[in-house]
């Protein structure tokens, strides 16, 4: 099977569900404009804020649309689309976290639905309370970016890079609290998953630059948190070969393996270096060209072998059961484009769980490295999560944990030396632990790409730790035996 049939037996796999690093094809700029309207789409709407009685009625909860700069006219296109939850504790002291989903081009209302929301949703279509969203202890706002993702309307004109989203972000969030003014001085977290990993470091720095250069209101940030993300290609493209083939169990990884055969094996092993050619090309010369030719290539020796199996990307323990989609989670999209959901939510727009057109305009972003993002955020106090379920493939944890331990900052010793803890939850390992001088990296056991959703008391319990600067606390000394 060639290379670009590899990558479309992977596609109709993902299809458009949570694919939250969804890979696809690569194509023209003429093609994503033509096919897509990109540039042209408008639609109207209210930038009035709606209270909406949905989900968790037992706290206050926003929804609406703010501008993507805070200088942005009436007339700009570009609104961003929002969900917000007061925490369900304390909610004038305890902290504001953003939750960015990835994709890119994928709305973090699926999130909000399925992994780290107040309820979720049944496949009749009821509403079922989640007692372990991340909004028990924090007040909690769920954000579809870039413009054309999810609810949020607008576009982009031509290639997105992450300076982009930086900046458009900053605007939205400058509107956010100029609004919503009693939240401003509580502290202030960034979190994502999957192309999170581009996302999060680079909102994270560019709110850090904006409250060092006094550019406007000041957000109070204090920490960022990544799952499963990609943020360094050039380490992260390395380790697909021995996930793919024992899921790291070396390393002390839990997955099991899928690419058993030798030949398969060796054949993704041969293709480690010259994928690593290709990317180190993109990020020195930084040309759309030498970076659309690292993704599809490096793509299509790793991701398109694997999805040939049938095996989910998203998770090594299943099978990618729908197609189209892998997960079902087809009741949450037909609850959000309810009428009286969308009444509620103040929006008028068919909702999809990922964008395709958004996706294609970032591939000349995707293989750029983004960790050096967290060297000045490291250097400044402020705390950073990389988190990972072992059990996922597309994003996956050996990737991972090997970039933080690259990262060149002034820690990197310190890192290097500190143990891989057994984490506890309910008296049971269930992760481990690495950290130093505000720099962690947690691997969480029997988890997917979606920690929230397949180890949610797990992830409820790493969010609080984190955010109250507590995560040590329940990491154990190196005696424990794993227990999954």
């Amino acid at each position: 099977m060639g290379c670009q049939a590899y990558v479309l037996v992977f596609l109709s796999c993902v299809g458009l569900g949570n694919a939250q690093l969804l890979v696809q094809p690569t194509m023209s700029e003429e093609t994503i404009t033509k096919k897509f309207q990109v540039g042209k789409e408008h639609v109207e709407v209210s930038l009035t804020i709606s209270e909406p009685k949905l989900c968790d009625t037992s706290v206050k909860s926003y929804s609406g649309y703010f501008q993507t700069a805070s200088s942005a006219s009436a007339s700009d296109g570009r609104k961003l689309f929002f969900w917000f939850f007061e925490s369900r504790s304390a909610p004038s002291t305890d902290p504001v976290v953003l939750w960015l989903t990835g994709g890119p081009g994928c709305s973090s209302m699926l999130a909000t639905l399925a992994e780290n929301g107040p309820c979720s949703i049944s496949a009749d279509g009821n509403v079922v309370h989640n007692p372990n969203s991340w909004n028990n202890k924090a007040n909690v706002l769920w954000v579809d970016q870039p413009a054309g993702t999810g609810f949020s309307v607008g576009s982009n004109p031509g290639h997105m890079y992450e300076s982009i989203v930086g900046d458009q972000m900053y605007g939205f969030l400058q509107a956010f609290f100029q609004h919503f003014s009693q939240y401003q001085n509580l502290d202030f977290f960034v979190t994502g998953e999957s192309y999170g990993g581009h996302y999060v470091p680079t909102v994270s720095h560019r709110v850090w630059q904006g409250n060092e250069k006094k550019e406007g209101l000041k957000i109070n940030l204090k920490g960022l948190a990544v799952g499963n993300g990609l943020t360094d290609p050039l380490e992260q493209y390395k380790w697909y070969p021995e996930m793919a083939h024992d899921g790291g169990k070396s390393e002390g990884g839990t997955a099991p393996g899928v690419i058993t055969d030798e030949a398969t094996y060796n054949k993704m092993k041969s293709q480690v270096q010259p994928c690593i050619d290709k990317i180190a090309k993109c990020t020195s010369e930084n040309t759309y060209s030498e970076c659309v030719e690292a993704q599809a290539f490096c793509n299509n020796a790793f991701i398109g072998p694997y999805s040939a199996t049938g095996m989910n990307v998203y998770d090594q323990r299943i099978k990618c059961e729908v197609p189209g989609l892998c997960y079902n989670f087809s009741a949450p999209t037909k609850w959000l484009n309810s009428p009286d959901v969308q009444k509620q939510l103040g929006v008028s727009k068919t909702w999809e769980s990922c964008n395709y057109a958004v996706n294609g305009q970032f591939q000349g972003d995707w293989m750029l490295p983004y960790d050096t993002k967290l060297v000045d955020l490291l250097a400044a106090g402020i705390r950073v999560l990389i988190y990972a379920g072992d059990c996922d493939f597309i994003c996956n944890w050996l990737g991972n944990k090997h970039w933080t331990l690259k990262l060149q900052w002034p820690h990197n010793s310190e890192f290097n030396a500190a143990q891989d803890k057994p984490y506890m939850a309910n008296g049971k390992e269930v992760g481990r632990l690495r950290t130093a001088n505000g720099f962690s990296f947690m691997q969480v056991y029997q988890a997917g790409h979606m920690v929230p959703m397949d180890q949610p008391e797990v992830s409820l319990q790493m969010l609080n730790q984190f955010v109250d600067d507590k995560l040590e606390s329940s990491s154990k000394p190196v005696d424990h035996e794993v227990v999954v």
